[in-house]
């Protein structure tokens, strides 16, 4: 089996480059007609879950909203305990490490003569 060289022209070139050109710009508009169309249609499905969803609800009193929201804050502050509000810091004596030294991380300027 024998591969032969092909030989291309500036012509031939040229040609490819413009039909790649020309296929990568209408890919993209093709891309922008299609994500358009996709968001008429997630808008007009939106629209239609909105108007089957709407059903009047009753009305709670306030006396039920204030017992509701007692009862939440007692559940919430049963859940965690206690603790102290005061911070303490602790400085702690770490012994030196050549690791944690910034001076060796830095290479020192050959001389110049």
């Amino acid at each position: 089996m024998i591969i032969q060289a092909v030989s291309w022209g500036w012509s031939e070139i040229l040609w490819a480059s413009l039909i790649g050109f020309v296929l990568v710009f209408v890919v993209l508009v093709a891309l922008i007609f299609i994500m358009k169309g996709l968001g008429v249609c997630f808008q007009r499905m939106a629209t239609a879950s909105k108007k089957q969803v709407v059903a009047p609800q009753p009305m709670i009193s306030q006396e039920e909203i204030a017992a509701i929201a007692t009862a939440l804050k007692i559940y919430r502050s049963a859940l965690h305990d206690r603790e102290s509000e005061v911070v303490t810091i602790l400085s702690i004596k770490r012994a030196y490490s050549p690791w944690n030294s910034k001076i060796h991380g830095l290479t020192q300027l050959p001389d110049r003569k």
